[in-house]
């Protein structure tokens, strides 16, 4: 009796809205494809970043296909300029990033911010860490740190990225807490994490300051020892690490991670990235690939990404004039 009441008119329109709606569930819960754009060669925080969360996307299901091209140079600038020119072409790349898009484009290493881009979401943070080879005369970083007092260039410290970028901030803050010089840190500048990693351990450099993730990976393989991070307390993942504040450095560093799509995309487009993204956290396969990489979550998307940016550009542009970086 009830269905022969019901206005026609209005059950299809029901019908009609039950069907998109789980037609617009299904697509944000499997999409076709995505292709990670990754600014910086292998073994770096960038390549990490992109490959964990594609593991995570397709093994939970979110994804169907996922792909990634490793595209270096211009600090990151290459793989930026390419994606605006192509964006046409680009509707299912998603090019991570992080910290160092502020810093260089304040620097003026690349002509594009990321005004040029579409913002899709910060969606991890990662401390900073200074490792040395594991049979180091450095103990601790403390033993670092007297030496720098007594001749701060005596100690190299290289880093995956350039000169004034954020490796280079980084050691720069942390002796700058310490009570030292930091114009007087002496680093040496490599294109990508890699490299780095090959120069501490050939001896080329004494310390290396990368991210905490990739310290951990690299402690794993045996090859190195993780002196301190930059957290405001230890990391689960390694809980035998201790921070700048515990050691008497009043200095603390987060490098957010996270993803900005091609120009000039759909709203819809966008909206489907930032979903499937969000979807990630609730999933078994992610939590592995956080825990594994001791990642902080902190997921800002679309808007809440764009007022991010904006503020730390202002607060990393000051501490940049700080240190000497920008005029």
């Amino acid at each position: 009796m009830f269905c022969k009441t019901v206005n026609k008119k209005t059950l299809m329109a029901a019908m009609l809205t039950t069907c998109l709606t789980a037609g617009a569930s299904f697509h944000v819960a499997a999409m076709d494809s995505v292709h990670f754009l990754i600014p910086g060669g292998a073994g770096g925080g960038w390549d990490g970043t992109a490959r964990g969360t594609g593991e995570a996307l397709s093994k939970a299901g979110l994804v169907d296909s996922v792909s990634y091209e490793n595209m270096s140079g211009g600090g990151g600038g290459k793989a930026i300029a390419h994606l605006i020119e192509t964006a046409d072409q680009k509707h299912d790349t998603l090019m991570v990033n992080s910290t160092p898009i502020v810093i260089r484009s304040l620097s003026k290493v690349f002509p594009q911010s990321f005004r040029d881009l579409t913002p899709v979401a910060a969606t991890v943070g990662d401390f900073g860490a200074f490792v040395v080879k594991k049979d180091s005369k450095y103990n601790s970083f403390k033993d670092v740190v007297a030496e720098f007092k007594q001749d701060p260039r005596s100690i190299k410290i290289g880093g995956g990225s350039a000169r004034g970028s954020m490796d280079h901030l980084v050691a720069a803050m942390a002796f700058k807490a310490s009570g030292g010089d930091a114009r007087q840190v002496r680093y040496v500048a490599y294109d990508a994490g890699g490299k780095a990693m090959a120069g501490l351990l050939s001896g080329e450099t004494s310390i290396l300051s990368t991210g905490f993730s990739e310290a951990l990976a690299l402690a794993e393989a045996g090859e190195v020892r993780i002196l301190v991070m930059t957290g405001d307390e230890r990391n689960e993942a390694a809980p035998d690490v201790p921070t700048l504040k515990e050691l008497g450095y009043d200095a603390t560093f987060v490098n957010w991670r996270g993803f900005f799509a091609a120009p000039g995309i759909s709203d819809a487009q966008k909206a489907e990235f930032v979903t499937t993204l969000q979807k990630m956290y609730d999933t078994e396969a992610w939590e592995t690939v956080r825990a594994r990489n001791g990642w902080v979550e902190i997921f800002k998307p679309d808007d809440q990404f764009i007022a991010f940016l904006e503020q730390q550009e202002k607060e990393v542009g000051d501490l940049m004039r700080e240190l000497g970086f920008l005029k």
